[in-house]
């Protein structure tokens, strides 16, 4: 009688399960304009908080100040959210009004 290897002695078939992951949700953090808080506050804050380059948070300044409300970046829940907390942390630390919200993208 032949030597059966340990494969041909194993009458089961293993067989992977594939779990689909799902994308996270992402958030839009959207400033939005008001009469007391400075250009130069929010051109810092973008570029503190959200890292744009100085031209990058200068057009999204003048976004906010032209058109009342500007995107300064899409996130993943939980970075959109502690992001907007920084954001009107600094702003009252500041004394500043800056509204600071989040939009399903």
């Amino acid at each position: 009688m032949p030597n059966l290897t340990d494969f041909e002695k194993d009458s089961e078939i293993l067989t992977e399960k594939k779990e689909k992951l799902e994308k996270p949700k992402l958030f839009k953090v959207i400033l939005h304009n008001d009469d007391f808080t400075t250009m130069e506050f929010v051109v810092f804050v973008l570029m503190d908080v959200f890292h744009h380059s100085e031209n990058e948070a200068i057009r999204i300044m003048l976004q906010v100040h032209n058109q009342g409300m500007g995107v300064a970046g899409v996130y993943t829940f939980e970075i959109a959210e502690t992001k907007a907390a920084k954001v009107i942390t600094m702003a009252q630390e500041n004394e500043y009004p800056l509204l600071c919200t989040l939009e399903e993208e």
